[in-house]
């Protein structure tokens, strides 16, 4: 007959945690100072005083450049797994690897001529991500 686990460590584990975090947010509540000045409200940002409104669209361009970023680098995390299995998967695993490469580099070229890299001003009769 199979004993049930032990679930009490966990239980205890859970009401400390509980404890911690209402007895932190008590104490916090009573000795914390509370004052309003004008510069209370405003926001703060590395001491440097905000100017004009935060909330502006950006750019589509911005976004690509991100989603450049998260996928090579996830390029390069497959290609570091293949270099640290290469003697073990052998040919087939090199094949593999420069057809991935080939794939990525078609895709890059293929973001290039459709202009997501140019930053520059573009003519008005030019192709354009930005249209909708």
């Amino acid at each position: 007959m199979e004993q049930p686990p032990v679930l009490w460590p966990l239980v205890l584990y859970f009401a400390a945690v509980v404890f911690l975090v209402a007895a932190m947010i008590g104490i916090s509540s009573l000795l914390g100072q509370r004052h309003a000045k004008k510069a209370t409200y405003q926001p703060f940002e590395s001491g440097i005083v905000t100017v004009g409104y935060a909330r502006f669209r950006f750019p589509a361009k911005f976004y690509l450049v991100a989603m450049f970023f998260v996928i090579f680098d996830l390029e390069a995390v497959f290609i570091f797994a293949w270099a640290i299995a290469y003697r073990d998967v052998g040919w087939s695993g090199y094949i593999e690897v420069v057809v991935f490469i080939a794939i990525l580099l078609a895709a890059l070229v293929y973001l290039w001529r459709l202009g997501a890299l140019d930053w520059a001003p573009r003519s008005s009769g030019a192709r354009s991500l930005d249209r909708g």
